[in-house]
């Protein structure tokens, strides 16, 4: 928040989507942050579809705007006039809406979508248990979270740069990747592209 405009009191008055540069990567990095460290996810209405801020309305009002359901007048909110302004620009509602990306399988909506499917299906994200895992790498944000036999490999590159890791050997296992559904054996090398993040199941 480095314009005066963007903070309110002690606290940030900005979406997710233009704090995070609009980069696509970083959003769906915090967002695996968010779905698989302990505790109770909250997201924020439009911040599944990457909804901007009209920073030109008082106080919190510019995080207030109306839900941007599709390119219509008035952002297919209502039919007649809102009481708030909307979000300008490329982050409005005639660019950023929710029907053009639900039919959008790369859309952002959708990854979300995936995300929280994954992670009602597991056990092992609703648990308390979490363990940090030392990648030799301060830039890779990996733990572990288990339930009973359900047990999960979280890795989150949180650079702009590729970053390689190095797992301890008990970690160095057979997993499933629970998003491109394939099988990785992991040695103890393994190298992350730009904000990358892995979900991986282990094998028994």
């Amino acid at each position: 928040a480095p314009e005066p405009r963007m903070k309110s009191n002690l606290g940030i008055r900005r979406r997710l989507a233009p704090l995070l540069d609009n980069d696509r990567r970083k959003i769906e990095l915090a967002n695996s942050l968010l779905f698989t460290l302990p505790g109770s996810p909250i997201v924020y209405y439009g911040d599944e579809i990457g909804m901007g801020e009209n920073l030109d309305l008082p106080d919190r009002n510019g995080v207030r705007t109306p839900m941007q359901w599709d390119d219509s007048p008035y952002a297919g909110f209502t039919r007649g006039k809102t009481s708030s302004e909307f979000v300008k620009g490329k982050l409005g509602y005639q660019n950023v809406n929710v029907a053009s990306q639900i039919n959008d399988p790369d859309s952002l909506f959708n990854a979300m979508k995936r995300m929280i499917a994954v992670r009602r299906k597991h056990a092992a994200f609703g648990s308390s248990s979490m363990q940090w895992v030392d990648a030799n790498n301060p830039a890779v944000a990996v733990y572990i979270r288990e339930y009973e036999d359900d047990t999960m490999l979280i890795l989150n590159n949180l650079s702009s740069s590729t970053q390689s890791v190095k797992l301890p050997i008990q970690y160095q296992k057979n997993y499933f990747d629970l998003f491109a559904g394939d099988a990785h054996v992991l040695d103890e090398a393994l190298t992350l592209q730009p904000y990358e993040y892995l979900w991986l199941q282990m094998q028994k």
